[in-house]
């Protein structure tokens, strides 16, 4: 009984341990196998990684050589119309070529006739030419006198450029002598100006004369006489003495009845007392009356009644430049 138990017991054990046994080389069976299938899985990857990088690759080969095929494809026809178009300028220039030919065989085998007509062309043609070059010889003729000619406009313009500065000079120099000699009374009434070429020596009314009155009074004496003393003797002048009024009417039966008589007794008064007091040329003095018609100042009638003194250079040897000049 003993030993069967002991048996029973053994076998027992022997049971349990064989039992124990085979789960565990199933647990190693599966993790190998696991472990052989991440590495097979890893290795896959790698491969597909692999293949879509040279998928990638060739795609994009692919694409280079369609664009390169497209570009071939457009240049192939370029060069296609390009040969055609050579092929007709060839054609053309076949074409050309064997009419040339048939010309120069024309000609080698042409009559004497022909060949009178071609004579006769060609004295007609040179003629033709003869005339052009007598045309030609004329017209070169024509423009060296016109060269000519120009060349003395400008040498003449150039004179009369350098007259109008020396006058211009002059009259600038004339204008301050003036200014200076009549210091005393700038301010009082009178003012000298130089404008377009001229000088302009402007005496109100008031420094000369009474209200109304052509008599001028003895301060109005001293400016006259001491202008007339700095232009004397300037005889390339031309001097102009301007009587002007305002608009106020005068009411005298007597003379002067009205402004033209008031303003022409008035410069004649002024060019009187130049002529007494200086050693002025008369024939270079001019006595005016404007009246009341240029004011220089419509709303100031002191200023508008006034006498005018305008110094003019004199122009002659100018005028008679531009008259010798060449005629149109």
């Amino acid at each position: 009984m003993k030993t069967k138990t002991l048996k029973r017991a053994f076998f027992l054990v022997f049971l349990a341990a064989l039992t124990a046994c085979v789960p565990q080389r199933k647990f190693q069976d599966i993790a190998e196998k696991e472990k052989n299938c991440r590495e097979e899985n890893a290795r896959l990857t790698k491969e597909n990684e692999a293949f879509v990088t040279a998928n990638n690759e060739a795609l994009a080969k692919v694409e280079v050589a369609e664009r390169k095929l497209q570009a071939l494809s457009s240049d192939t026809a370029v060069l296609g119309t390009s040969l055609r178009i050579l092929r007709k300028q060839y054609d053309k220039i076949n074409a050309l070529n064997d009419e040339l030919l048939a010309k120069t065989t024309s000609l080698r085998e042409g009559t004497e006739a022909d060949k009178k007509k071609l004579m006769g062309d060609l004295e007609e043609l040179r003629t033709a030419l003869l005339a052009k070059e007598d045309a030609l010889s004329q017209l070169e003729n024509a423009l060296n006198e016109k060269e000519v000619e120009l060349v003395a406009r400008e040498q003449k313009l150039d004179e009369m450029r350098s007259m109008l500065s020396r006058k211009d000079s002059s009259m600038a120099a004339l204008r301050r002598s003036v200014a200076d000699a009549l210091t005393g009374f700038e301010g009082k009434g009178l003012s000298v100006e130089y404008k377009n070429g001229r000088v302009y020596v402007s005496m109100e009314a008031k420094l000369l004369f009474a209200t109304g009155s052509a008599e001028v009074d003895k301060k109005g004496r001293e400016v006259i006489i001491d202008l007339a003393r700095a232009i004397q003797g300037k005889d390339d002048l031309q001097i102009m003495v301007e009587g002007h009024t305002d608009t106020d009417a005068l009411r005298s039966s007597a003379y002067p009845k009205n402004n033209w008589d008031l303003s022409v007794l008035r410069a004649t008064s002024v060019v009187n007392i130049m002529l007494d007091n200086s050693e002025i040329d008369p024939t270079l003095l001019i006595a005016a009356g404007r009246g009341e018609f240029l004011p220089v100042d419509p709303t100031d009638k002191s200023k508008n009644r006034r006498i005018e003194v305008i110094l003019t250079p004199n122009l002659d040897e100018l005028m008679n430049l531009v008259s010798d000049g060449p005629e149109n």
